[in-house]
């Protein structure tokens, strides 16, 4: 069984939305495996390009919170959250639809389409960013994440793959969210605020000059809150290089 949400805007293409679960296995450009899928589709017909998130089906606990709907299943938190994010005025891809399969009272795989975002740049690309080429875009990061938490939004997973950007002709930074499955809604402390940066790649000297940026901003002290990033970020790379090997120069 098939239950689905579409935008009304892309009304007009149900028929293909609905098709999409039959199509994923052998259509679309895949841009993203681990777990969960991503693939881009061209609509025929049309200009327009979908993103297609595939959620893995639930295991374990999570199998009987979703399917007895103790929780919003992550593609359906995708799909409605970016309508509390426009009435913030925070950039993310426009959702055109959810859909989730069942097999009788067990939720199978879900997928979240959204218009495909056609920003070139992901913040991995400062990982090792030398002295020189980040200035601009660190303050300008900083500046955006500041009236992303002064209007009350937190990204639990701000890591460098959920932030797109892209330079304007005349120099503007833009910046998208995406993966937004996973948000806090309400006033954001300083505390909170200053190890959500704890995630991202880059030089020591990018991430004090963001979280200054984002200090000045909120009208902060601006040496409490590298303090309180840098500590963060220590503990989660140091919690990160247990399993895993840093993909960038990291410095302590």
């Amino acid at each position: 069984m098939m239950r689905y949400y579409i935008s009304k805007k892309y009304d007009y293409l149900r028929d293909y939305i609905l098709s999409i679960p039959h199509r994923f296995e052998n259509e679309g450009k895949e841009i993203y495996r681990s777990r969960n899928v991503i693939k881009v589709f061209d609509v025929p017909g049309t200009t327009l390009r979908l993103n297609v998130k595939r959620y893995h089906a639930p295991r374990y606990l999570n199998k009987f919170v979703y399917s007895y709907k103790l929780l919003k299943p992550k593609g359906a938190r995708a799909y409605y959250y970016p309508r509390r994010l426009a009435e913030r005025g925070i950039p993310t891809p426009e959702p055109v639809a959810y859909l989730e399969e069942w097999h009788r009272t067990v939720l199978g795989y879900s997928y979240f389409v959204s218009v495909q975002c056609e920003y070139e740049h992901m913040m991995y690309e400062l990982g090792n960013a030398p002295e020189g080429t980040y200035e601009d875009l660190a303050t300008a990061f900083g500046r955006f994440t500041a009236r992303l938490h002064e209007k009350g939004v937190l990204h639990l997973d701000y890591s460098p793959g959920n932030i797109l950007w892209e330079r304007t002709e005349q120099g503007e930074y833009r910046f998208m969210l995406v993966d937004i499955n996973r948000m806090r809604f309400g006033k954001v402390s300083m505390n909170d605020g200053c190890k959500n940066f704890k995630r991202l790649w880059g030089p020591k000297r990018f991430f004090v000059m963001v979280v200054e940026a984002y200090a000045e901003r909120r009208k902060m002290d601006a040496k409490q809150c590298v303090e309180i990033a840098l500590a963060e970020r220590a503990r989660f790379w140091a919690r990160y290089s247990r399993k895993h090997p840093i993909e960038f120069n990291y410095e302590p």
